[in-house]
C-alpha cells in the first residue's frame, strides 16, 4: 500500500488537469516594507516547475 507524504498533501494541490499547484513564498512575516502590489501578487499560487513534478507526484500518489 502506498502512503501519502502528508507533509506534501498540505503544501500542493493537483489541479483538474493534472498540474500541480503550489502557494507562493516570502508571504510568512517581514510584509511591511514590501509593496501593496507584490503582496497581492504573492497571494496568487504558483505551478510547481516541470524538474520538481515527478518527485511531488511519487508523494502524492493518489492526488
Amino acid at each position: 500500500m502506498l502512503k501519502t507524504n502528508r507533509s506534501v498533501a498540505k503544501r500542493f494541490r493537483v489541479t483538474g488537469k493534472g498540474k500541480i499547484k503550489r502557494p507562493r513564498a516570502y508571504t510568512g512575516h517581514l510584509l511591511g516594507h514590501k509593496a501593496k502590489k507584490r503582496k497581492r501578487h504573492l497571494r496568487r499560487g504558483a505551478l510547481v516547475s516541470a524538474n520538481d513534478t515527478k518527485q511531488i507526484r511519487r508523494l502524492l500518489p493518489y492526488g
